[in-house]
């Protein structure tokens, strides 16, 4: 994965044992240790989790769709590999900080509508992060929506745009005037911009053919996934949430599908979903906006359209020849619901704004769930959660399992 615009570049790896939503380190914090109150002075609940505590992140909705964020842990049933396990706590507010990726495509595929994605995006941001240091941001973007969540320095995003490459844009940043930079700034990769010169050879074509992921054009959207979890958020603690948004076709991907949910899972992270159909890559338009913003051509580099990755596994990059079209729809669907996530299709370009207003709601509505499960697992296996609500009218989103702590599953 490319980084630019650092402080001080760096790829953040990966090293120690993650299990679904244990969080080890928050319980080594002092009990006596508290989060700043809220500016409306109103208490929130202090998370204290044990070693080998699961926490899960519980969306509630009614038979209208509306948010439900006045149950108890008593309205729920709880079990693990099918068998019941005893909810410890849920709490609706807590101190635990968000950590978000923004996960943009910016594939030619996709391009007529990154305009709009930029500015969502940005009141996205604004609606997520409260930035200590807003007033240094220019007047358009000092002011918060009214709807803002309330000032938290713990709260981070990072900014990753993929095509025929993956690049980190902006790390873990609590500032939102950074993040608004780089989403302004948003456009193909340079790879991708260097592609509409046409097949000419140059001298790095013998490294592309040993391979690498620049060697592997196209929509790599199951790399993005990978390094986003596996190198960014896995280290993080706190309730970690991805949005992406593209067309769900990947081309030329190192990592499959299954490896790049399992990397998610692994991390942690529920990713809410945004398809947007696109176009068909046979076409002459460029690029709309941007400063890196021109020309792309993100097919291309062997397999035929769509290219790698497949369905549901999918190896992009490793196999030759055509492959049968990929369903774009279906595959966001599919990493959506296997990470407890929740999945929008903005069928215009301008339904955008509205999708990215209703994940900050649904993210902010979010209880949050702790338990104890009853056999303990210290091989880092995985193990099936069913969360259910006692009344037959709530619909109740959550991830579909998690790995234990320990075992090479940890990575």
């Amino acid at each position: 994965m490319m980084i630019r615009n650092q402080t001080t570049p760096r790829i953040v790896v990966a090293t120690f044992a993650c299990a679904c939503f244990t969080l080890a380190n928050v319980a080594q914090k002092p009990a006596s240790q508290q989060a700043a109150q809220p500016a409306n002075d109103q208490p929130v609940a202090t998370l204290h989790v044990q070693a080998r505590e699961v926490l899960l992140p519980v969306t509630v909705r009614d038979k209208h769709g509306a948010l439900v964020t006045n149950l108890q842990k008593s309205d729920f049933t709880l079990t693990e590999d099918g068998r019941p396990q005893v909810i410890k706590s849920l709490a609706h507010e807590t101190d635990l900080p968000f950590q978000l990726g923004l996960l943009v495509d910016t594939s030619r595929s996709v391009s007529g509508a990154l305009e709009d994605e930029r500015k969502s995006a940005d009141k996205f941001v604004d609606q997520m992060l409260g930035d200590p240091k807003a007033s240094d941001a220019t007047p358009a973007k000092a002011v918060a929506p009214a709807n803002a969540a309330a000032p938290t320095r713990n709260d981070q995003a990072f900014l990753i745009h993929f095509d025929r490459e993956v690049e980190l844009l902006q790390d873990f940043t609590a500032s939102r005037e950074k993040l608004h930079h780089e989403i302004d700034d948003m456009g193909p990769s340079s790879r991708s911009r260097d592609d509409s010169q046409g097949p000419e050879t140059t001298g790095d074509d013998s490294q592309r053919q040993r391979g690498g992921s620049n060697a592997r054009g196209g929509t790599q959207l199951y790399d993005a996934i990978f390094l986003g979890s596996d190198e960014l958020m896995k280290p993080k603690q706190g309730r970690k949430a991805f949005v992406i948004f593209s067309d769900g076709v990947d081309r030329g991907s190192k990592e499959s599908l299954n490896e790049a949910l399992d990397a998610a899972e692994h991390a942690n992270v529920s990713i809410y979903t945004i398809y947007f159909k696109g176009e068909q890559e046979n076409n002459n338009s460029g690029f709309p906006g941007g400063r890196h913003g021109g020309m792309g051509w993100p097919g291309g580099g062997g397999g035929g359209y769509p290219g790698g990755g497949g369905y549901p596994g999918g190896g992009g990059g490793r196999r030759g020849g055509s492959e049968p079209q990929v369903d774009g729809k279906k595959i966001m669907e599919k990493i959506a619901t296997q990470t407890g996530g929740r999945y929008f299709e903005a069928k215009k370009r301008e339904n955008l704004e509205e999708i990215y207003g209703l994940i900050a709601d649904e993210l902010r509505g979010q209880y949050l769930l702790t338990y104890t499960p009853d056999k303990v697992d210290d091989d880092g296996g995985y193990h099936k959660v069913a969360l259910k609500a006692d009344k037959n009218d709530l619909t109740v989103m959550t991830r579909e399992g998690y790995y234990a702590p320990g075992g090479d599953s940890s990575r």
